[in-house]
């Protein structure tokens, strides 16, 4: 199920390469917060509204502990989209790329840290191999690496990507439904999200000219569906049943996805929206990357680590 997440995440980034191509066009000169915030704001107002019409349900009976953590969740993930976005356009998609996926030993050593006690040898491997194929996967080049904006705002991003996903593991939140976490996820994120497109907007009147686009609305109902509703409630039901070094590892296939994704999906986005948005093509870094990534996973399901403390519930 974590795999099938990292599909429909892997699915975001051409999305949102197409819906920052088409908003340019609708609206040139817009600022990158400006773009970031009208990418964030609907599909998490749209998302809260499909939970709340899909699982009505079972959104009956919230709990101030679901409350808390849908509320934390929503402040990493808003956090650390930002952060990501926003640098993004101070540095190369590659150095975002190896960077971003540096949770995967944020993770392990936190949890060393806490709990006083090292983690498997499989880990340290699986890690190494992970990191070594994203920086194939993007063509990471250490001779180019700059602390600037960018990369600082990156790494501030991992931060907050990591601290989503310990909150999932905490003990204390193992009675918690991932449906009422995840619509108030939705609803605290799609409310900092206005409050960020009313900042950055050069004009409110702005705004209401992206709901004229229909490849707008289009690429924006696919990010809401899959990428929002779908992936995160997805991580929200699953993660907790397995320990959170192996979810991190899994979630490192999202590029590898992303990548594949490239090769074809920006060719049919541009005939539909008239932009240029080229199609990348098969390369030996994207099946060197991606079979080290592959090869990861594939050590730690074969050397599992303990499952979470019994009477965890997703």
């Amino acid at each position: 199920m974590l795999v099938l997440a990292n599909v429909y995440w892997g699915l975001s980034f051409p999305l949102i390469k197409a819906i920052a191509f088409e908003h340019q066009q609708l609206l040139p000169g817009s600022g990158s917060w400006f773009i970031t915030a009208c990418m964030l704001a609907p599909r998490f107002i749209l998302g809260a509204a499909l939970l709340a019409l899909w699982r009505h349900g079972a959104l009956r009976g919230m709990t101030a502990r679901e409350i808390r953590q849908g509320t934390g969740l929503a402040l990493f993930a808003a956090l650390g989209m930002a952060f990501q976005n926003d640098g993004l356009q101070y540095t190369s998609a590659s150095t975002s790329a190896f960077l971003t996926q540096l949770y995967v030993i944020m993770i392990p050593l936190w949890l060393a840290l806490r709990r006083r006690r090292l983690p498997p040898a499989a880990v340290w491997a699986g890690c190494a191999l992970v990191l070594a194929g994203v920086a194939v996967l993007a063509r990471f080049d250490w001779r180019g690496l700059r602390f600037g904006r960018g990369e600082v705002e990156t790494l501030v991003s991992s931060l907050f990507f990591t601290g989503q996903i310990l909150l999932l593991e905490r003990a204390d939140y193992a009675g918690n439904r991932p449906i009422p976490v995840t619509f108030v996820l939705f609803v605290v994120e799609a409310a900092i999200s206005i409050v960020l497109v009313g900042v950055t907007a050069p004009r409110w009147a702005d705004v209401p000219v992206l709901f004229t686009s229909a490849p707008w609305l289009g690429f924006t109902l696919a990010l809401t569906l899959f990428c929002t509703v779908g992936a995160f409630t997805l991580m929200n039901t699953w993660q907790p049943r397995i320990p959170a070094t192996e979810a991190g590892l899994i979630y490192c296939l999202e590029p590898l996805f992303a990548s594949c994704m490239a090769l074809f999906l920006p060719g049919l986005f541009s005939l539909w929206a008239g932009f240029n948005y080229p199609n990348e093509t098969l390369t030996p870094h994207l099946l060197a990357g991606g079979g080290l990534i592959t090869l990861a996973n594939v050590l730690i399901q074969l050397k599992p680590l303990p499952p979470p403390p019994p009477g965890r519930r997703a």
